[in-house]
């Protein structure tokens, strides 16, 4: 394997990690990984997205420390921790630097669907590679694809004199950058779907750091150009059976995205208090020397507080949730319960994280504007990352599931 790459945003050559990680055992070590990261995490994020420093170091820290084979299922060596354990891992990340906790998350839920359709010498294969450090990012949708062509992709595997050959640009690859495989979905030759894993070094894939949302600045979640990329059959899964197949990819997915919300949400409220409590001055009419006995400020403080911990409270029931559901075969109706779930959680996570980042400026007032504290960054990440897929849809799927019974489409963003 090739172990070095290039960071196209600085044309510096990067070593990816050569030393096998540590290997984490259980549900409480995980945890204990996830909480030692996050403290070094939170030291510097502020400043990695003011100046958008990639966070090259802090990426190599969170593999080594074996957080990345968490959910590899036992019989492969894997802690197979229980999906509460994946949110709360998830959520403390975030909560530090929540661009830490995006980038990760396709290589989950790309784990997630390995589990659930790929061969077992697929999955022993790719299982083996996560557990001894590699990374999987993904290369998202083509960043112009038409209304209802987003999972139908345009990115096609041809044959040729020389073998099977890859082609396409793909957008919003967030994780790529960092990637030793790139997992994509592309239509075979044959005409159906299927999902190719790439190999990041390998000929003819460039990962463009290209990325230039107001949020979630350092995800690198950029473009994908893949040129006449060899490809063996052997990295090609296929995908023929997954929509009609009962599975948890989806919801697993959506868990951890409303887990990113969540860990927002915590940081964004812990902040605002922190400067009221040591920076805000009352206002004139107030009558108290100290913002923080403002008497409007305190009920706004309370609950704000009530609804992050409302929002982190079904976040690990709807966990808990898939956790039940996955003791047993899953089928079309826990599948769906198990969206039913998740999308209660991705709701009041979204929510939460969108309200207590506004709001802490309010209660924080006008010296919480100024650039040096960069407290905005809640705000524009919550944005950012809330508008991964739509929570009206949300909305509408749980309302028709609770009026007409009606079970929701099974695709990634439910």
């Amino acid at each position: 394997m090739d172990d070095h790459h290039t960071d196209l945003a600085t044309g510096r050559h990067r070593p990816l990690s050569a030393t096998p990680p540590d290997r984490i055992r259980n549900d409480q070590q995980a945890i204990q990984a996830a909480l030692v990261l996050a403290q070094d995490y939170a030291a510097s994020a502020a400043q990695r997205d003011r100046e958008r420093i990639l966070p090259w170091q802090e990426i190599e820290a969170f593999t080594a420390s074996g957080l990345g084979g968490i959910t590899v299922p036992a019989r492969f060596g894997g802690a197979d921790v229980s999906y509460l354990t994946l949110a709360k891992v998830f959520a403390i990340i975030s909560e530090a630097d929540p661009s830490l906790g995006q980038i990760p998350q396709n290589h989950f839920a790309v784990l997630q669907l390995l589990r659930e359709t790929g061969t077992p010498q697929q999955q022993a294969r790719w299982f083996a590679d996560v557990l001894n450090g590699h990374r999987i990012g993904n290369a998202g949708p083509e960043r112009k694809a038409r209304a209802g062509l987003i999972t139908q992709p345009t990115t096609h595997i041809v044959r040729t004199a020389e073998g099977l050959r890859l082609n396409g640009t793909r957008f919003y690859s967030t994780g790529a950058l960092f990637a030793h495989w790139i997992p994509l979905r592309a239509l075979h030759e044959s005409g159906s779907a299927v999902q190719v894993w790439v190999r990041r070094d390998a000929p003819g894939v460039t990962v463009v750091d290209d990325w230039d949302a107001f949020g979630q600045r350092t995800t690198a979640s950029g473009s994908v150009i893949l040129e006449d990329v060899p490809i063996d059959e052997a990295d090609i899964v296929d995908m023929t059976a997954v929509p009609t197949l009962p599975n948890l990819a989806g919801p697993v997915s959506q868990l951890i995205h409303a887990a990113i919300d969540a860990g927002i949400a915590r940081s964004a409220l812990h902040d605002g208090l922190a400067f009221v409590r040591d920076h805000s001055r009352p206002w004139v009419d107030a009558g108290v020397s100290q913002a923080s006995e403002d008497p409007y400020i305190i009920q706004e403080a309370g609950k704000l507080q009530i609804e992050v911990d409302a929002a982190h409270a079904v976040l690990e029931e709807s966990a808990a949730t898939l956790d039940g559901i996955a003791q047993q075969p899953v089928t079309d109706e826990s599948s769906a319960q198990a969206s039913i779930a998740v999308a209660l959680a991705k709701i009041l996570t979204g929510e939460a994280a969108i309200n207590a980042s506004e709001q802490l400026l309010a209660l924080a007032g006008s010296a919480s504007t100024r650039e040096k504290h960069n407290l905005d960054r809640h705000w524009r990440n919550a944005r950012v990352h809330t508008l991964h897929d739509p929570v009206r849809w949300k909305y509408h799927f749980l309302g028709d599931f609770l009026l007409n019974g009606t079970l929701p489409r099974r695709h990634q963003w439910n």
